[in-house]
């Protein structure tokens, strides 16, 4: 017969297969190959899931050769209907992305030819796809990018920055340079996603392949992201204690960082990380946040901040600082509650660390993992510098719904009196300091009028202020398309909530209505690393993939240090 050099019993399996095709006999629901399928090893692009392999069969096992080509089983009278309710048999899908991608074994048998080539013709074979990788080398190396990569582009402000950056890629040195009035740097915000998370929420990266999410695998894709990008200053969010300890911490201080890192206090063990070059900043302060508190019910989760006061090495005033905040907070839809109050803490601690000896500010900039979306009141908090949260839905704070299931009433106030920070987000002690004056003022003023100034404090204690004037390096929306652009990307969602703010220059066009108080002069942005689109990001898999081991986007900005 067709198949006469096969064993016998080989013979009489393919026959009995191909006779039963349409019973259930093939995968007999109660046989115990059906009850121990697993997926094995790697399989051809045109099947849409792989084929279920017994455990007892080998890894290797590939389907034998009285199946005959694949679309002669496509054209079969086989239907799916008969297993689908108790089965995981998948019928593949045929369509192929390229020829290239099948196993050279199978495109052979799909093309009739047995593989008989003599040695020449094999040289001449493996000539010509040394020829061929050589010309796709050439080809990649020429457009500048590898084949699956997101493809983001620096945005430009100004043709200073432009310039400034051209000078720096030649080997310049900013110190040397004959304008030692401006101090430019670049600012990353990164959430590299936890280990320990990633496998505790496995369903959001169905999606990827299993070797891509191995740490192993993912910390040097990481690291060379970090290399390529070269920022002096790295806010970093879901950095494992672990991790940090053993690998990312002394990789980063072997490229000149240094670091200083704040874990959660709870049972995660990841956390927030600002680390920046030495040959740019010294360090004046490190200040740690911690959001949780044992006597206040409301603060019972354990994400944390850290905020750090450094001093710029090549600048003409000794006295000139910058505030770098980095956060990562709660994630739940549902608490905007403890959303607020983790952002107020946060802020009350800038507060304390920001002010100069003639009591303004230095500028500020805080980065971070915010889970909130754009245009949502928390994000509005942040830009406008106050919010009336009357009437406000604790599950609306955050936007990360469209139909929100927590339809519970704000409180007013939030927090409780004894987490020693005001509406204005500072801390009270320092809060009442400022109003003694204002007080004694006031009641000398209007000495009768005492139960005017209580009602009028109650119908006052809805508003949340803060006393920065804050940019964001993002615009959040491509102004071509009114696209949104996406931070992060995974099996459930595509959305932005990763941030840079920033206290901007007065003559920065990015320029935002704020707070009143007076900064010592501000920060100027050069430039932005570009976002993309989700779509952008699904036509490589999403994230993570190959290239990009986080499931967010590292943001990226330039800043310009101007003077009061």
């Amino acid at each position: 017969g067709r198949h006469s050099m096969l064993p016998r019993h080989v013979q009489r399996l393919g026959r009995d297969w191909i006779t039963h095709w349409n019973g259930s006999q093939i995968l007999a629901l109660n046989s115990p190959v059906s009850s121990c399928m697993r997926w094995a090893g790697h399989y051809p692009p045109w099947a849409s899931f792989p084929l279920p392999i017994s455990a007892d069969f080998s890894a290797n096992w590939r389907l034998p050769l009285f199946f005959g080509p694949w679309r002669q089983f496509q054209n079969s009278n086989w239907h799916l209907d008969n297993y689908t309710q108790s089965c995981c048999f998948h019928l593949p899908n045929p369509s192929m992305k390229s020829e290239g991608e099948e196993p050279l074994t199978k495109k052979r048998k799909l093309s009739g030819q047995d593989d008989t080539s003599t040695p020449e013709q094999q040289t001449d074979l493996s000539n010509q796809k040394e020829v061929s990788c050589l010309s796709v080398a050439q080809n990649e190396e020429k457009h500048g990018s590898k084949k699956g990569t997101i493809k983001r582009h620096w945005e430009y402000f100004c043709q200073q920055s432009k310039t400034m950056k051209t000078a720096k890629n030649k080997g310049s040195d900013q110190s040397s340079t004959g304008s030692e009035a401006t101090f430019d740097f670049t600012v990353m915000s990164y959430n590299i996603l936890s280990q320990n998370l990633l496998e505790d929420n496995s369903h959001l990266y169905r999606h990827c392949r299993q070797r891509l999410l191995f740490w192993t695998y993912r910390f040097p894709n990481i690291l060379q992201e970090i290399k390529e990008l070269d920022a002096d200053v790295l806010c970093l969010q879901e950095v494992q204690e672990d991790h940090y300890r053993t690998e990312i911490k002394s990789s980063l201080e072997s490229l000149g960082y240094h670091c200083e890192y704040k874990m959660r206090t709870g049972r995660k063990p990841d956390g927030c990380a600002i680390c920046f070059k030495t040959s740019k900043f010294s360090l004046i302060s490190s200040n740690p946040v911690e959001f949780f508190r044992r006597d206040i019910p409301l603060l019972d989760r354990d994400n944390v901040g850290l905020v750090l006061l450094l001093q710029p090495r090549f600048h003409c005033k000794a006295s000139a600082a910058i505030c770098i905040a980095n956060t990562h907070l709660l994630y739940n839809p549902r608490r905007g509650d403890i959303k607020l109050t983790q952002l107020a803490m946060l802020l009350a601690e800038i507060a304390s660390v920001a002010p100069q000896k003639d009591g303004s500010f230095c500028p500020i900039i805080i980065c971070g993992d915010f889970n909130s979306v754009p245009g949502s009141p928390l994000y509005r908090f942040i830009k406008e510098g106050k919010l009336n949260y009357e009437g406000l839905a604790i599950g609306k704070v955050s936007g990360q719904e469209q139909f929100p299931r927590g339809q519970r009433i704000l409180s007013i106030p939030i927090w409780p009196k004894k987490l020693g920070i005001s509406q204005n987000c500072v801390y009270e002690i320092k809060q009442q300091q400022k109003e003694e004056n204002a007080g004694e003022k006031l009641e000398t003023a209007k000495p009768d009028n005492t139960q005017e100034i209580v009602i009028a404090s109650e119908k006052s204690s809805s508003k949340l202020r803060h006393h920065f004037k804050l940019s964001s390096v993002y615009s959040h929306y491509f102004p071509e398309t009114g696209i949104p652009e996406v931070t992060t990307c995974h099996s459930r969602s595509a959305v932005t909530v990763d941030y840079i703010f920033y206290s901007a220059a007065t003559d920065d066009t990015a320029d935002q209505p704020g707070a009143e108080d007076s900064f010592c002069g501000g920060l100027k942005l050069l430039g932005r690393l570009a976002l993309v689109t989700e779509k952008d990001l699904w036509t490589v898999n999403g994230l993570p993939n190959e290239n990009n081991s986080s499931d967010h986007l590292p943001l990226l900005a330039e800043f310009r240090l101007i003077e009061q």
